[in-house]
């Protein structure tokens, strides 16, 4: 039996947005894990406590879902303009692996925070009272985020009334504009990476009558496949009870997840997919009408423009992941996506769509340049708060 003594690393537990995760500074880490490798998943897989086959997370700081398995590295920046480079893992809950292959939209408003928390901000850019501009170059898709930290008495400001539907208590509002968030694909390519707007993906009959399936195809804040919740048999007011306790269908939506990650080229073969359950992500749209949130809160069809529902991990998420936001906005901004199809078709710069939790409203600059789609920004508001710090600790062996 191992007895190898604990040892601590410096750490801070922040909120972001809808997930919470455990961040740290690149030059505090052990320096077999200041580098990409296994000795760094090894790492992060012991401090979330994974993997767990009871899938509690009781030995590590992870909360056993897709929202809080998460760990942050933020560095000074390597890139020109930037103040830090924000990197990202999703820590597995029951298997055995890492996934670095997107961003969490959520994290980098904790990212943002962070950045002036820890230091790596020049005091001169940030005022004694108003608002700091943080500069994050997000070095898991090589992207940039704009984010709008507000400052009181020369500290971030963390309290304040700002409401996010998914989060319980209010706070202060961290607005972010995710710059050119459109991803080429690994391989190169466009928004959308098969040229079309709609696709038809070749799905199993005992998933879908027919075996044929329209979907948007997207690389936007995060790779998504958006399906229509008709075609699958919902109706887009789902909660999370009504698909995470259904075995079979969180396996169809696997499936359909693989395929439509096929068809955007982030796999070679459908064996590959659960190797890669950060991304794509899959979700589902539909034409607002009433329902009632997890919170208990009527959402009328008058205060949104269409509902979406969303999986991250293999379970349907408890609100929106925000880089998934993103991709709704700038699916909803092109004329004849599903996405904004469900909204009412037309061209639109924001929409305000029904989530588990509630509603959220995200805003996209979408046009047309040499016959394909472009996006230059999308904007929404998220919110930020440090709720420990000090150090974690793991066994000296662990990685």
């Amino acid at each position: 039996m191992s007895q190898v003594p604990q040892i601590r690393i410096p750490a801070t537990y922040l909120r972001g947005g809808t997930s919470k995760g455990v961040f740290f500074r690149l030059e505090d880490l052990p320096e077999s894990c200041r580098v990409p490798g296994e000795a760094r998943n090894k790492l992060f897989q012991r401090v979330i406590g994974s993997p767990d086959p009871y899938a509690k997370h009781i030995d590590g700081m992870g909360g056993a879902t897709s929202s809080t398995s998460k760990c942050v590295i933020i560095s000074k920046s390597t890139q020109p303009w930037h103040d830090v480079d924000y990197l990202y893992g999703q820590v597995a809950i029951d298997s055995d692996f890492v996934d670095w292959s997107g961003n969490c939209g959520n994290l980098s408003t904790a990212a943002a925070a962070f950045a002036i928390h820890a230091g790596y901000v020049d005091p001169a850019r940030s005022p004694q009272d108003g608002v700091c501009i943080v500069r994050i170059w997000q070095a898991n898709i090589g992207k940039t985020i704009i984010a709008h930290v507000p400052i009181r008495d020369g500290k971030v400001q963390e309290t304040g009334d700002f409401e996010l539907d998914g989060v319980t208590f209010p706070a202060a509002e961290i607005v972010l504009e995710f710059l050119d968030p459109a991803d080429e694909g690994e391989d190169g390519g466009s928004m959308f990476p098969t040229g079309k707007l709609v696709d038809e993906l070749d799905a199993p009959e005992s998933l879908v009558a027919g075996g044929k399936l329209k979907a948007t195809l997207i690389n936007a804040g995060i790779p998504t496949i958006f399906v229509n919740a008709e075609d699958i048999g919902y109706t887009g007011t789902e909660l999370q009870d009504a698909i995470n306790g259904d075995a079979e269908a969180l396996a169809g939506f696997e499936t359909l997840r693989a395929i439509g990650a096929l068809k955007m080229g982030l796999i070679a073969k459908l064996e590959d997919a659960p190797k890669r359950q950060h991304t794509p992500k899959i979700a589902f749209v539909a034409p607002p009408i009433d329902y009632v949130s997890s919170a208990g809160k009527t959402v009328k069809a008058s205060e949104v423009d269409l509902l979406v529902r969303a999986l991250s991990m293999g379970k349907l998420h408890h609100a929106m992941m925000g880089t998934a936001a993103v991709a709704i906005g700038t699916a909803a901004a092109v004329p004849g996506t599903l996405v904004n199809l469900a909204a009412g078709g037309g061209e639109r710069q924001s929409v305000r769509f029904g989530h588990p939790s509630g509603t959220l409203r995200v805003g996209a600059e979408a046009k047309l340049v040499d016959g394909q789609w472009t996006v230059t920004k999308a904007i929404m508001s998220r919110s930020a708060r440090i709720l420990m710090e000090g150090w974690v600790r793991v066994p000296g062996d662990a990685f």
